[in-house]
């Protein structure tokens, strides 16, 4: 089950290894995202926030992180 600190943790986790890491897992390219799809997630955390980010990606929904996006970077 989806808990709302996991859409944060999307725009605020980066990638800790592979071809993309340090980007934020937010925003990973779709076609890596379905290849762990395809391939198998992870283990563990980072598999389950990888595989609630490319539901988000493949349904379109990746606009409604922006708001967290902004949250996460504000200076004041």
């Amino acid at each position: 089950m989806m808990n709302p600190e996991d859409l944060q943790r999307l725009v605020t986790l980066a990638m800790p290894y592979g071809k993309y890491k340090g980007r934020l897992i937010a925003d990973l390219p779709g076609n890596y995202l379905n290849w762990f799809a395809r391939e198998g997630f992870p283990a563990g955390d980072l598999g389950r926030l990888l595989q609630l980010m490319q539901e988000i990606d493949h349904n379109g929904l990746s606009h409604l992180l922006d708001p967290l996006r902004k949250v996460t970077h504000r200076s004041d």
